[in-house]
């Protein structure tokens, strides 16, 4: 009797290994790192497109003005008031703005367009890894992985009262949270993220 209870306790610690079940050495934490590294490179930015800088808006332009004298107010760009010439009798004030030395260390550019970039402010970071289906150890071994998030990394000018009040979706972005699904793949670099799916999110 005693025989065949040590031949069964055998069998079960063997079992993992003969049905190749196998899951990565702190896969929780390696799956986190990774989406983080992922989104690190995806930032929230001021607007949806980059701009150009420097640019000249008219005074009445109201909207545009609005957004770069609060950039101003923090120190990422600098105004240097001027007049345009609309036609030979028509003169309008105006206001350029090009980067401060804190804008060039905060400006995000764009690669396809030279001139071009955005102010990105803060980040996806995961929360808690909710569910990930099993995965081998060997590169080429995929995970499906549910997780919770909210904003981090969050930028110290984008706490200003005057750019929250130019640019009002920073707080939407700075309060939300929610769930959102990614694939991974395991490389021979670690995991990396494949593709990405986020559900609809939630704000406190």
């Amino acid at each position: 009797m005693r025989t065949a209870t040590c031949l069964l306790s055998a069998l079960a610690l063997a079992l993992p290994a003969i049905t190749g079940c196998k899951i990565p050495r702190n896969e929780t934490g390696n799956l986190k790192t990774a989406i983080d590294n992922y989104y690190d490179q995806r930032p929230e930015c001021l607007w949806t497109n980059s701009v150009q800088l420097p640019q000249t808006f008219d005074e009445d332009d109201l909207a545009h003005v609005r957004q770069f004298d609060a950039l101003a107010s923090v120190g990422l760009v600098q105004s240097v008031p001027l007049t345009r010439m609309k036609s030979a009798t028509v003169h309008k004030p105006a206001k350029m703005y090009d980067l401060t030395d804190k804008g060039r260390a905060n400006w995000r550019r764009d690669p396809s367009r030279t001139g071009y970039g955005n102010f990105c402010y803060a980040h996806r970071e995961v929360k808690q890894i909710l569910h990930n289906t099993q995965a081998g150890i060997e590169p080429g071994a995929m995970t499906h992985v549910s997780y919770s998030y909210e904003v981090g990394s969050i930028k110290d000018w984008a706490d200003s009262d005057q750019v929250q009040e130019a640019f009002p979706w920073i707080v939407r972005t700075l309060h939300s949270t929610g769930t959102a699904d990614e694939n991974l793949v395991l490389t021979k670099d670690g995991w990396k993220v494949q593709s990405a799916s986020t559900k609809p999110g939630t704000t406190n």
